[in-house]
């Protein structure tokens, strides 16, 4: 699917918004059209088969409107890559068309991300552009379908490589056995005896070879095409290391026959076909681990069933997934997945959102409650009607995330890319080099082919490549496991180097919704009954602080009495007649102004509760004062927790509330945060983060709700919780999907870990190439040491790409901090 953003003019009103959403989701392959009246842009998310640019502009044209394309962002998969050079090349290739404004390859995911204008490209110009270079771009279509199709392919490409390789040994290990069975005194009849019988012997050893090297035969295809193209990648590399060799053995095999030579060392056959046959079966070790670093996203896809149960005139049928729209009524049994998101009609159960949250327990949930597509029920038989089908589903929004973030670059990789751009080309001139250099000091021809092959074989370029988008893919992949969505790359690097963790209060480390926390009853008054007492007062009323009175009632299973003449005082609180008579539940104010005495004991119990953080609401029944209730929004209880694993790390953290001073001191001292900012209106959060960062403070920003969206933008990074508004979601860097700051801890430890695997694996990338090119130019032979043989060369290159997806894969087993 095509993503595209439109600019329009002419809107006035949400009506507006509506008529160009409408005008625009009738049009064929429109799959959704998002409209912000604010920023007047519209999002579209299109097949580009079925609709073009033009098709929308008219369709909001006709609406009264002016659509104006801003870029489209579209994901392709590039088929033929093998190497860090293949990545730039195409790169390279695609940014130099006019309309691109951004094209970024990912050689773990084998994908290519572009953002263009689709009035000065379209898209099969891409394609063809990318044909050019010398591989093939297929425009993806959805996650779903392109994960399914990736994953087939890769079995195929697993099977081809492994097939290619099982063959490749048969002919290499007879090989091997004659060209160095005589050095290791193994038994050989005399007429495969080199020194006894070259000609018979050299020709054995072409015939076993040139199998090997039509199994190896893309080598050749690619690495020549590429280097006739002028871009040359690591098949170039092997082609040429693998064709000298075998130009040579073929030359001194044509002596031995027509020229009548004596037997020499001229012979490399068992080179060539043995360094196709190891970078092959490190080829397939590579596909296969690339195959394990996408496993999360994998998972992920497998959770939506393919089949939905209906209810129709309570009649029940099968439907496949595809085909059910927003007000259907589902059922959803013991067991089942849930197809869509919703809210439960009848019935009540048990739901695990673990794949979805990271939160093991299961959620209860009843008549009215939202369920998640994806999650699994556990319990009770459901039904539910569907609020989000398609890609509109929280599961399609959190796979594209996911995706998303294993498509982008973090910043350590831009020095890795800058190398590789470079690396084939100079590894070509440093084999060239070494090999005229051996071979002006008088060496001999065989063995600076020798040295010239080395060089070529042994440079990986395939380890830089890999080094970055593994451990990002394996990363975010991981991050979604445990219900931590994480955007780019950039945010996972950036994470953890967050110094200053800046908190909102309401909904972020305290629930959101007020409670009663305390019941503190006068003498001759029980607890239950000034409880009890409140609920019936308020029981009239919508204010949240009286919703928390009747909750606790409810909760606690009161029989609260019915009120009559019902009446809201503004600043004070409220009045009714209970059982005949006038009661009163209000502030300080409101007692004093009915008269009604209060004792200096029942001022401090007042004072100590708000002094808590907390509200006080006294209860009185005619004259007299029946008690007092604290109403306030509750810490949530693994907040404490996670901001203690935060000061573990080292972090400094910050409360941000526009609550007064008194309540927001009273929350920081309970969860333990060290600095209070108060009184802050919305609109002056994000200057808040800007001082703090003006400090040289890389500072993160945690929070949930509408007037925290600047905040979460303007910080270095952005944490959002999951259960906060989409406002907020969309302009943080990493979504909460728990919805507890335990994610937090998590989310730092995740990056810092996943950062340090990135420079572990360039580090060893670097270092490999560092240390295996001298050696394969003769380093160690000039000061009378051992000449790298090709063979181990090919093995160490083979062995240097597998070993950078295999520590990517040990992030696999990182585990949560809390």
């Amino acid at each position: 699917m095509t993503e595209a953003m439109f600019n329009i003019n002419g809107m006035m009103c949400a009506s507006c918004a509506q008529t160009v959403t409408h005008a625009t989701q009738k049009l064929p392959g429109v799959q959704q059209a998002n409209v912000n009246l604010a920023a007047e842009k519209m999002q579209v998310t299109y097949d580009a088969a079925q609709v073009t640019v033009p098709d929308i502009e008219t369709a909001v044209a006709d609406a009264g409107y002016e659509a104006q394309q801003i870029t489209a962002d579209m994901t392709f998969t590039i088929d033929g890559m093998m190497c860090a050079s293949c990545a730039q090349t195409i790169e390279k290739a695609v940014n130099a068309l006019p309309g691109v404004t951004q094209a970024a390859v990912n050689l773990a995911s084998e994908k290519m991300q572009v953002s263009f204008v689709a009035a000065q490209v379209d898209v099969a110009t891409i394609v063809q552009t990318v044909t050019d270079a010398g591989y093939q771009a297929t425009p993806e279509v959805t996650a779903e379908k392109s994960s399914e199709t990736q994953a087939a392919k890769k079995q195929v490409q697993l099977q081809n490589m492994w097939h290619r390789f099982v063959w490749s040994a048969i002919f290499t290990v007879p090989l091997l056995y004659i060209s160095m069975g005589g050095m290791l005194n193994a038994p050989l009849p005399m007429w495969l005896q080199g020194m006894h019988n070259p000609q018979v012997t050299s020709l054995v050893e072409l015939l076993l070879t040139l199998p090997v090297l039509y199994f190896g035969r893309e080598y050749y295809l690619v690495g020549y095409k590429t280097l006739f193209k002028g871009h040359p990648n690591m098949d170039a590399l092997v082609a040429l290391g693998t064709s000298a060799a075998f130009g040579e053995s073929l030359w001194h095999t044509a002596q031995y026959w027509f020229a009548g030579q004596a037997f020499n060392d001229g012979l490399y056959y068992e080179a060539a076909a043995t360094i196709l046959t190891l970078i092959t079966l490190g080829k397939y070790f590579e596909t296969l681990s690339k195959t394990k670093t996408s496993s999360a996203l994998t998972a992920l896809l497998k959770l939506q069933p393919q089949q939905a149960w209906r209810v129709v005139n309570g009649q029940t049928e099968q439907v496949a997934v595809a085909a059910v729209q927003v007000g259907d009524e589902l059922l959803v049994k013991p067991g089942e997945q849930l197809p869509v998101d919703g809210v439960v009609l009848t019935g009540a159960t048990s739901i695990d959102e673990s794949m979805l949250t990271g939160e093991s327990m299961p959620v209860e949930k009843q008549v009215g409650d939202s369920v998640v597509g994806g999650s699994l029920n556990q319990t009770g038989q459901v039904t539910y009607r569907a609020t989000k089908v398609g890609q509109d589903t929280a599961l399609a929004q959190i796979v594209k995330l996911v995706e998303d973030a294993q498509l982008s670059k973090a910043p350590i990789a831009k020095l890795a890319d800058v190398i590789s751009g470079y690396f084939v080309p100079v590894i070509m001139g440093l084999a060239l080099l070494a090999g005229l250099g051996w071979l002006i000091n008088g060496a001999g021809f065989g063995y600076s082919v020798q040295i010239f092959v080395a060089v070529l074989v042994i440079a990986c370029p395939c380890a830089l490549g890999l080094a970055t988008p593994t451990a990002i893919m394996v990363g975010t992949g991981k991050g979604a496991e445990n219900g931590i969505l994480i955007k780019n790359g950039t945010a996972l690097e950036v994470t953890q180097q967050l110094e200053t963790l800046v908190f909102d209060k309401t909904g972020t480390v305290t629930q959101g919704h007020p409670a009663v926390t305390d019941v503190a009853p006068q003498a001759g008054t029980t607890s239950d009954e000034l409880l009890s007492l409140a609920a019936s007062l308020e029981q009239y009323s919508e204010h949240p602080l009286a919703v928390a009175i009747q909750q606790a009632a409810t909760e606690q299973a009161l029989t609260v009495p019915a009120s009559r003449d019902f009446k809201a005082l503004p600043g004070y609180g409220v009045t009714g007649v209970v059982a005949d008579q006038v009661a009163w539940l209000g502030n300080l104010a409101l007692m004093q102004q009915q008269q009604i005495t209060i004792t200096p004991a029942q001022q401090q119990t007042a004072a100590a509760l708000a002094q808590a953080g907390k509200t006080p609401f006294y209860l009185a029944v005619g004259a007299e004062l029946k008690g007092i209730l604290a109403v306030a929004d509750p810490v949530k209880a693994s907040s404490a927790q996670a901001l203690a694993a935060l000061k573990q790390q080292g972090k400094h953290l910050v409360l941000l509330t526009g609550d007064n001073q008194q309540t927001a001191q009273a929350i920081a001292e309970q969860v333990g945060i060290d600095e209070v900012i108060s009184d802050v209106l919305p609109a002056d959060k994000a200057a808040v983060i800007a001082k703090l960062q003006a400090k040289g403070q890389k500072v993160g920003m945690v929070g949930d709700g509408i007037n925290d969206a600047p905040a979460l933008v303007q910080a270095d990074v952005g944490l959002a919780m999951g259960s906060g508004t989409d406002v907020a979601i969309d302009a943080a860097d990493i979504v909460l999907l728990n919805h507890q700051l335990t994610s937090v801890p998590t989310a730092l430890a995740l990056s810092q870990r996943t950062m340090r695997t990135i420079k572990q694996n360039l580090f060893w990338a670097f270092a490999y190439n560092a240390c295996g090119v001298p050696i394969a130019m003769g380093l160690l032979a000039l000061f009378g040491g051992p000449l790298l043989n090709p063979m181990i060369a090919g093995a160490a290159m083979s062995f240097s790409s597998v070993s950078v997806l295999l520590n990517a894969l040990r992030l696999k087993r990182f585990k949560p901090v809390i």
